[in-house]
């Protein structure tokens, strides 16, 4: 690719308000799970296998978009400040210890909308743009 083509994508770029380029990430629970609120920690929690307890007493069962999805790394960036080499790191040690195991993955979007219907405890993270009726935004982590 040429000097020009390059400039022009970035000047681009740059004229894009971030809001419309990325919506907002929101953690999100079934909205019969008699979830209301999870905390930063209580999340960060669950999904680094701390432990897998929501506060209503049920198993939290958290689901990761797949490994090269951009909304993963988003993910991690803001509820952890670690990027995805980090997270993999982290659990490669702990899986190799046998202390937990990692998130269950989907390969594709509409698997977490499967899984948050049908798998009791299931908590999720998906852009807010995606929200459906059904579901419960739990934290929202850029706010």
């Amino acid at each position: 690719m040429s000097v020009w083509p390059r400039l022009l994508l970035l000047a681009y770029l740059a004229l894009v308000p971030a809001g419309q380029a990325m919506a907002d990430l929101v953690v999100v629970v079934n909205a019969r799970l008699g979830v209301e609120k999870l905390t930063r920690d209580e999340v960060i929690n669950i999904f680094l296998g701390r432990y897998r307890s929501l506060p209503n007493g049920l198993a939290a069962q958290p689901i990761d978009q797949p490994a090269h999805h951009p909304e993963k790394a988003r993910f991690y960036r803001l509820l952890v400040n670690k990027d995805l080499a980090e997270i993999n790191a982290y659990w490669t040690r702990l899986i190799f210890s046998g202390k937990t195991s990692p998130p269950r993955q989907v390969k594709a979007d509409a698997q977490v909308f499967e899984w948050l219907a049908n798998e009791k405890g299931a908590v999720a993270y998906i852009e807010r743009n995606q929200l459906t009726p059904g579901l419960r935004i739990v934290l929202d982590l850029e706010r």
